[in-house]
């Protein structure tokens, strides 16, 4: 599991936790206080050393790799710098890519499944977040790919589109929107344009996650990509 640390992470991590899974979480921070995880990988893991200690707590058998890890930069098209743009492919593409190369024999070793995190930025789009849209829409270009080149493993690949959770990164870019009423008042217009009319937590999210990973639920599914966003993408934006 990686971005195991932040909000999502942790929601996730529970998830699996409370069903007997065991988690090994990996994130740039140490490992935070009172999170089920049975091992802890701390590092940058688009390092090839990191990446390598990650495999060898495997011992070569894996049951899913879910790369939840990403950075969010609140960025226009022509506000994006050569660093921005290099960082989220880095962290919210490549960092995918290499974790499912390097841990493709571990995986394949259990018929394993991969969940990539998404978002729904890879349908519709909104202003000043032009190098995460990108990056997670490459991401679904890299799930369909590796499921095509790993069924013959069987291994399975998935994606989840996710839209608007509670978690610190949200509330961080929504604290760069301009309201009268700070990021409460963004939080609330969200929830209004959302049909379901509530704001998701990690733990509303997680189940559609683990259905994924898991292969004696999903063992037929491969290739997709399911978007979980309360039916913010069902309206259209000229209404």
């Amino acid at each position: 599991m990686t971005g195991a640390a932040g909000g999502l992470g942790r929601g996730l991590v529970d998830e699996f936790s409370s069903l007997g899974w065991s988690v090994i979480g990996a994130d740039q921070c140490s490992r935070p206080a009172g999170i089920e995880c049975a091992e802890w990988v701390e590092g940058d893991l688009t390092a090839e050393d990191t990446r390598d200690r990650l495999r060898k707590l495997t011992n070569g058998s894996l049951d899913a790799l879910v790369n939840n890890a990403a950075v969010q930069l609140n960025r226009s098209l022509t506000e994006t710098t050569d660093a921005d743009w290099l960082r989220s492919i880095e962290v919210n593409l490549s960092m995918a890519f290499q974790l499912i190369r390097d841990l493709s024999d571990a995986l394949a070793a259990r018929k394993g499944g991969v969940v990539n995190i998404g978002s729904v930025h890879t349908v519709a789009t909104s202003h000043n977040v032009f190098p995460y849209a990108v990056s997670k829409s490459a991401m679904v270009g890299l799930t369909r790919s590796a499921a095509l080149e790993m069924a013959g493993l069987g291994v399975r690949c998935n994606s989840v589109l996710l839209g608007a959770v509670d978690t610190p990164m949200l509330r961080d870019g929504l604290s760069r929107r301009e309201h009268k009423d700070g990021v409460e008042g963004n939080l609330r217009q969200l929830v209004d344009r959302t049909p379901l009319g509530f704001l998701a937590r990690p733990t509303d999210v997680a189940p559609t996650v683990r259905f994924l990973a898991d292969s004696s639920l999903s063992p037929y599914m491969t290739g997709q990509s399911v978007v979980v966003d309360g039916g913010a993408t069902l309206r259209l934006a000229t209404e």
